[in-house]
């Protein structure tokens, strides 16, 4: 019911927002003179918002067509290594330049399609050769496809590392850092010759017990059945998924945005404001922010409560007990693999120590091989772009990479 209340919400603004472009459209038949007056102005603006703000269910483009690397200008071309019923392996070649190291970012599946992650794929490839984790939106697999959890996370990661071959780094940010080493672990213990050559994780939820922030505290509140109950959702008719239970995007997004409802508030002002008054370039900034913070994308039911359960209410991983698919995981047999954790100092949605608690679980891993860094000044999205990302984080992963070899 509440997904189909959504939907119905979805189209009425679908609608306005069809108004409001209209609305602009008629202001561009006025004369210059009248169309640039300040009250026709502030006018366009909100018609501009309203138009364009909302929340939508596809991924966007890339859009990585260039990067600047040591070697020169390098032309990047997608491919599509692997498909399969819930994500899509995507590489990133780098045309014209020599290889680098090979590096597999793997990206969250919480809400956000993994196109939040461009700014760190385009980063990597100055120095790197890039594949991704490009998970599909749940609300578009079909039924018929099956169910995907936790395990089944897991698996795709080892299968993914095996697929790109010994030699390889793999990159882990927010939700998957559990996955990520879950499964350098155990192809570690198996003597897997693709067993990652280094492992970064970056603000990811590997001990919730340190540092409990809202998001974490919010999993203690209510049973798992009160989660089930009220937030999963099935598919509603007319999408190649109907039928299938989600935990749909469009709340894990009104969640976040509600944390920080004020900052959001503030932004779009900003936004209207500047547009108001001619300056586009920093408005244009902002609503690219929101266009790929809106996109949404739906999570599997049963990776949401595994999740859940495992991950932020049991600490499976953390107290040395998560089992994938009958086995016990045992990060203690991490001995060759180098491991860098990431975390930023005002991050309110992994506490600090969340993410170096990797340290403590691979307790066989030489301190030669091991390397943290907290990042002053950044919150959890500054982790993995903007300024400090690029400045001062990506060194010292490009660094970690580099002495793996």
């Amino acid at each position: 019911m509440l997904y189909r209340t959504y939907q119905a919400q979805a189209d009425l603004h679908a609608a306005m927002r069809l108004a409001a472009t209209g609305a602009r459209a008629a202001l561009s038949w006025l004369p210059p003179p009248l169309a640039r007056a300040w009250p026709l102005r502030a006018l366009d603006a909100g018609w501009r918002i309203a138009a364009d703000t909302a929340m939508r269910h596809q991924r966007p483009d890339w859009g990585i067509h260039e990067v600047e690397t040591v070697q020169g200008r390098a032309t990047i071309v997608e491919q599509v290594d692997a498909v399969r019923p819930f994500v899509t392996l995507r590489r990133f070649v780098r045309v014209g330049v020599a290889p680098g190291p090979r590096v597999l970012l793997v990206a969250p599946m919480a809400g956000h399609f993994a196109t939040l992650l461009r700014e760190t794929v385009q980063t990597l490839l100055a120095d790197h050769e890039v594949w991704v984790t490009d998970w599909h939106n749940a609300r578009d697999v079909p039924l018929a496809e099956g169910r995907f959890d936790l395990d089944d996370y897991i698996a795709e990661l080892i299968g993914f590392a095996r697929l790109i071959g010994p030699g390889l780094h793999v990159v882990a940010v927010c939700q998957p850092c559990v996955a990520a080493l879950a499964a350098t672990a155990l192809m570690a213990e198996d003597g897997d010759p693709a067993t990652p050559r280094s492992l970064s994780l970056m603000a990811g939820p590997v001990d919730t017990r340190i540092a409990p922030t809202e998001v974490n505290t919010i999993a203690h509140r209510h049973p798992l059945s009160e989660f089930e109950q009220r937030l999963v959702q099935t598919v509603p008719h007319g999408h190649a998924g109907s039928g299938r239970k989600v935990y749909p995007g469009f709340l894990q997004i009104a969640g976040f945005m509600n944390m920080n409802a004020g900052r959001h508030r503030d932004s779009l002002m900003r936004r209207f404001k500047l547009m108001r008054d001619d300056q586009h370039e920093e408005a244009e900034a902002i609503r690219a922010f929101y266009d790929e913070y809106l996109a949404v994308c739906d999570l599997p039911a049963e990776f949401y409560l595994d999740t859940m359960r495992r991950v932020f209410i049991e600490w499976h991983l953390a107290r040395g007990c998560l089992q994938w698919r009958g086995r016990r995981v045992d990060c203690g047999a991490i001995t060759g693999t180098r491991l860098l954790t990431v975390e930023g100092a005002k991050d309110d949605i992994c506490g600090i120590g969340q993410t170096a608690a990797a340290h403590t679980l691979c307790d066989r891993l030489d301190a030669s091989l091991r390397d943290t860094h907290l990042q002053e000044g950044a919150g959890h999205y500054g982790v993995f772009s903007g300024r400090r990302w690029q400045q001062e984080i990506y060194p010292r992963l490009a660094a970690t990479i580099a002495a793996a070899g």
